[in-house]
């Protein structure tokens, strides 16, 4: 875990440039909140919807990331309204907190921006619990939220708009195998029946703090596809909340909310949720429990009860999100890691097409996007098999199989990177001879998405730079075939 924060590559700083972003984003929130004279309240709330303005606006394009940003206080205001003028109605404001639960899933289906406000309509209803937010204090809210969002658009898409240097993330369109309208039905009613248990013995555990576990229920969802994904997920949530828990004790607890120490501290976590998110659930969740804690310090009412209270809460999210996966329309490791499979075998063939093209002469074959677009399916592979390659998952030979899967995947993205770079090399196009090497890779390629019975296995290794990496894809695509093709009930398929 260790190994995967500090040694993750991160090409072009991309990482460290949104964590600092995000810091300087939020610390301008909290100021212009302050100097507005608003309360801790306010100047939390504020904060808040800063980082999650920051955080979740996620749209392929900046153009697309500025339009989301400005419909967040759309969808979160009303959100917030409802929260303050239910807080002493328990039996709405319960029913309205799992349907904003199970409309915040469902959006995902209209892609990032349904993703982002779904998240942020969500966030509202929770802080408004966090805050114990009233109809009083909604004007001063409002105000907080709508500076805080506009201090957010000022440091992202005016000071420091890094984006618009890059070039657009490649974005694998859902499958029509488990088509995404299907999938976020599936998911909404998934989320809003773990919330909902969530919510109920959240209740029985604390009468004050029950939010925590329809939390940890919500965000034991999000960017999951499968019941095995989330089970993972809900694992590495818990193992973070401890971690938390303890640096908490450790930091947060002997600061007793001073401003100075504390301002210091909420940047660094700042700084570690946006730092670790990409690489690692587990560190992300460890940052956002120390975040809390360090709000609940300024609040004045943190205790080393009340961490064991979050520890409980968590528990019991985590577990209603395990429950809802497993018995409510579950859907399983297999079927999505099939999908992206079969995908990404497909787009090993169009790179291999393109370069063979390139080499061939033509002036128009570009193989760099599908390359692009293969990093992405592959990273989808790699997180739907996460559950299969999982230390403590039991079942060894599965384990096995799934690891020999992605590195011979691996494999074939090293030998298309290698063939994509002959191809760039001027001296090495007008060479039709890939060309039928292309053609059997297509297929093999064929063969193990339509399940045929036999891939030719391939002759020795060509000397030519281009020719031998088209061997080495053959090569691993013919030994895919094993795992691939293993009957149902097998240590792969039967996940």
């Amino acid at each position: 875990m260790l190994k995967r924060v500090f040694v993750a590559p991160d090409p072009g700083r991309v990482r460290l440039r949104f964590a600092v972003r995000a810091v300087l984003g939020i610390g301008l929130a909290v100021v212009v909140c302050a100097s507005a004279g608003h309360s801790v309240t306010g100047a939390v709330t504020g904060g808040l919807a800063a980082l999650l303005a920051l955080f979740t606006v996620a749209d392929g394009t900046v153009r697309g990331q500025a339009v989301t940003t400005a419909l967040l206080p759309v969808t979160g205001l009303p959100v917030l309204a409802a929260a303050a003028w239910l807080h002493d109605v328990p039996v709405a404001r319960d029913l309205v907190f799992l349907a904003v639960v199970g409309a915040g899933v469902y959006a995902r289906r209209w892609g990032p921006r349904g993703h982002s406000l779904g998240v942020f309509a969500f966030m509202t209803f929770f802080v408004a619990q966090f805050l114990h937010a009233t109809p009083g204090q909604l004007p001063e809210l409002y105000a907080a939220v709508l500076l805080s969002v506009g201090s957010a658009v000022a440091v992202r898409f005016g000071l420091w708009c890094y984006e618009r240097r890059l070039p657009p993330p490649p974005v694998p369109a859902p499958s029509a195998g488990t088509g995404l309208a299907r999938v976020t039905t599936r998911q909404a009613v998934q989320a809003t029946a773990g919330a909902g248990f969530a919510l109920v013995a959240g209740q029985l555990v604390s009468g004050q703090r029950w939010y925590w576990a329809v939390g940890a229920a919500w965000w034991i969802f999000v960017n999951t596809a499968s019941r095995g994904e989330t089970l993972v997920r809900g694992f590495r949530r818990v193992l973070g909340t401890v971690i938390g828990v303890v640096l908490g004790l450790l930091v947060a607890a002997p600061v007793h909310g001073a401003a100075a120490p504390t301002a210091v501290l909420v940047a660094v976590a700042v700084f570690g949720i946006f730092y670790t998110a990409a690489v690692s659930y587990t560190w992300m969740m460890l940052w956002v429990t120390f975040l809390a804690e360090l709000l609940y310090g300024l609040l004045g009412v943190l205790t080393p009860g009340l961490l064991a209270l979050r520890l409980a809460e968590t528990v019991v999210g985590a577990l209603g999100a395990v429950l809802a996966v497993l018995f409510v329309l579950p859907v399983t490791t297999h079927l999505t890691t099939d999908v992206w499979i079969q995908r990404a075998l497909r787009c090993v063939h169009a790179c291999t097409a393109e370069a063979a093209a390139r080499i061939a002469g033509s002036a128009t074959a570009d193989p760099a996007p599908r390359v692009a677009e293969l990093e992405q399916l592959l990273g989808r592979v790699r997180l739907s098999v996460a559950p299969l390659v999982h230390p403590l998952n039991p079942m060894h030979g599965r384990r096995r199989r799934a690891r020999r899967v992605l590195a011979l995947l691996d494999e074939c993205a090293r030998d298309i990177r290698g063939l994509v770079a002959v191809a760039a090399d001027p001296e090495a196009s007008h060479d039709a001879r890939p060309a039928a090497a292309c053609w059997r890779v297509e297929a093999a390629v064929q063969a193990l998405t339509r399940g045929s019975e036999h891939i030719t296995a391939p002759t020795e290794p060509p000397a030519e730079p281009a020719l031998a990496h088209l061997h080495g894809l053959e090569r691993a695509l013919a030994e895919l075939a094993e795992p691939l093709r293993a009957p149902s009930g097998s240590p792969l398929v039967g996940a």
